[in-house]
This record gives C-alpha cells, structure tokens and sequence, in this order.
C-alpha cells in the first residue's frame, strides 16, 4: 500500500493559521492604556532603607512597632536560630515551636481559645472562609468587605448574599429566609478605607438567634480598639464566644508579616485538615513570627491610647470626623485628582494613601491618611497642611 503523502505546508487551511500575527497579549497595552485614562494607573514607589524618606501618613505600622528594637531583635534571634524560610508548609516542616509559641500568645492576649498562623492576612480569611463555607452554605457578605473576604466568599463556591453596609436588620431577613442548614456572616471589624466601626454586637445577636456563625475580620481593629488593643470584638464584649471567628493580620500594629485566625479549637482543627490556603502554602518564615511575638507583648494601653490622640487630632487638623479606628479619610472623588492630590503630597515631604476603584467604588475616591501613636503636633500640622495644599492644587 502506497504510503499516505503529507500534505504540503502551502496546502494547509487558511482558517488554521491566524491572519494577523497579534500577539496573545497584545491587549494589554490597550486596557493598560483606558486604566491611566481613567486615573486608575498604579504606580510603585519603592522606598530606602533606613529611616522613611517622607513624613509616613500612609503605612498600617499604627504604634511604630515594626522598627522598636525589642522587634527588630527577636527577627535577628529567629533568623539566626531558625534559617531565612519556613522550609515547607506547615504540615511539612513549617512549623516551629515560635509558632507555637505565637499561637498561644495571640489566644490568650485576645481572648479566644485557639489560633492558627499563616502566611498572610489575606490567606487567613481565604482559609477561615472556605473552611468554614461551601456548597450548601449560606454565607452573607457586607458590600463594603476587603478584597480578600470577597474573593473568599467566591472561592467557597456557597450561596453568598451580600447586603448593605453595615445593615443589621438586611442580614437579618437574609438569616430569616434561609433554606441552607449552615450560615456564616462575615464582616470587617473596621472599615479599612473608611475606619467605620461595625455593630458587632448588635450582628451577633442576630447570628446567635438564628444559629449562624460570625466571621469578624480584625486587620485594622487589633491594637487599634479595645482592652489593650485586643480588638473590636473584644471592645464590644464578645471576645471568646463559641460562634465567633476572627481573622487578624500581623503586618499592621504588630509591626510584622503574617495572618491568623482565631476561634474554638474546633474551628483550628478544621483549618488545618481542609483550609486548601493553609495546607498548600509554604510557612511564615520564622523572622517575621519572632516579631510578631515580640511586638505583641509590648502592645498596651498606652500606645493605644496615644494612637487615638494621634487619629482625633489629624483628624481635627482637617475638619473631618473621627473615626473609630487609626484611619482619617479625605474624600476627593475623581480618581485622577486624588492621584495628582498623591503625588503632590509627596513632593510636599508627605506620603499618604490614595484608594480609587476597585478599592472604592466609581466617584469615591479618596486620600486615606493612618495616624500612628508616635505622631508630634508638629507633624500632624504637617501632614494637614500638604493635604490641604495638594487638593487646593497648589
């Protein structure tokens, strides 16, 4: 049998080899180009080492713990002690005894019954969420939730409802017309655009009559509000309930890198066998626990206390409202203005923050300045002032 002759190069279907060689992504440059048009351009500013080059009205470092020396040198201790990495997950060989040690630590200081670390505030709430949720699972989301607890609230593949800000009485009547046999409401303590302060109490009252479970997202509230910067949950009374998980970051007071979830010891049992960003995610590298340790112990009163001196009185320097929280926020609008109001800033000696969407929604966009607990009078006038200048467009 004569062989079957391969057919000619030439011969092969037009439609099988593309008309224009446009390369796969070649869009990128267009919708990069529609971003910078609408003013959603990003850009980053890599800053030196040593002390800031800016007077910083923009970090989440709220009590100036992340260069206090007892922190600095448990970092050194660990990293001498422990190596630069974890080495593995924490199922593998990522765990150390400073982690344990941190878990504990964090238990106890805010008042719950067990903790698990992880590598991230945002892997916390990916974790917690999804462990927590899945298919068949109710779970109601508030419209104002940070990015990590919306992208957990679709990865748990439940029916998720999502109400108005701060709605007690929209959560409710999701709660009451459920049909699911599990509910989780999931909520951040402290809004972290706006520093508004849910009404935690009055939403656990409301999980605990209809049998659902309450997931209060800490980032901005732990060592910001309550006994001993323990929290808002804390603050508001609830701290160590049975039907409470709380989520909190390491890399904003405590000055580190890290995430963890906090709750019953049944709810670290489930993470740990089946939260997917727990289980597949290299360690927190020991450094970063060492100081986070450390700077947990020197969380008190007294730099929480000066903390909110620091917020009322910038805020007040603005005539703005105070928030419940470290955060005072400029409204500005147009996402451009508020990115020249930036740029401005910095040229003025300030860094602020800057949030346009999707941080915020379309026409909020806004200056975001942090107050920090070691603020002077003279920096706070400061700071008020190159604000002032840069939306004056001076």
């Amino acid at each position: 049998m004569t062989p079957a002759t391969p057919t000619p190069a030439a011969a092969t279907p037009a439609a099988a080899t593309p008309a224009a060689a446009t390369p796969a992504l070649g869009w990128l440059a267009a919708a990069a180009r529609a971003r910078a048009d609408a003013g959603l351009h990003r850009t980053l500013r890599p800053r030196p080492a040593g002390a800031p080059d800016l007077l910083d009205l923009a970090s989440n470092d709220h009590l100036g713990l992340s260069r206090h020396p007892r922190v600095v040198a448990a970092a050194v201790r660990a990293l001498h002690d422990y190596g630069a990495g974890a080495t593995g997950s924490r199922l593998v060989t990522g765990s150390t005894d400073l982690h344990a040690e941190l878990e504990a630590a964090l238990a106890t200081r805010l008042g719950a019954e067990s903790a698990l670390v992880l590598s991230s505030g945002y892997l916390a709430n990916l974790a917690a969420v999804t462990a927590l949720a899945g298919p068949g699972t109710l779970v109601v989301s508030d419209e104002s939730n940070h990015a990590s607890l919306v992208d957990a609230c679709r990865l748990s593949r439940a029916d998720v409802v999502v109400t108005p800000h701060d709605s007690v009485d929209a959560v409710a009547r999701v709660l009451t017309g459920r049909t699911q046999q599990r509910a989780l409401v999931v909520v951040d303590a402290v809004g972290s655009v706006t520093g508004g302060l849910a009404p935690l109490g009055r939403l656990h009252d409301v999980c605990r009559a209809h049998g659902a479970t309450l997931l209060v997202d800490e980032a901005h509230a732990v060592g910001v509000l309550g006994p001993a910067g323990a929290g808002a949950v804390a603050a508001a009374g609830r701290a160590g309930a049975p039907d409470i998980v709380r989520t909190v970051t390491l890399s904003k007071t405590l000055g580190s890198q890290g995430g963890a979830v906090l709750g019953p010891a049944a709810v670290r049992t489930a993470l740990v066998d089946t939260a997917r960003a727990f289980i597949f995610d290299t360690g927190l590298a020991p450094a970063s626990v060492g100081a986070a340790l450390a700077a947990l112990a020197l969380v008190d009163d007294d730099r929480v206390a000066a903390l909110h001196r620091s917020a009322e009185a910038l805020a007040g320097a603005l005539d703005l409202p105070r928030t419940a929280g470290a955060v005072v926020r400029v409204p500005v609008g147009d996402p451009a203005r508020a990115r020249r109001a930036l740029e401005r800033c910095a040229e003025l000696g300030v860094r602020v923050g800057c949030f346009r969407p999707p941080s915020v929604p379309a026409g909020a966009s806004c200056l975001r300045l942090t107050a920090r607990s070691d603020l002077t009078a003279a920096e706070i006038a400061r700071g008020a002032a190159a604000v002032r200048t840069a939306l004056a467009g001076r």
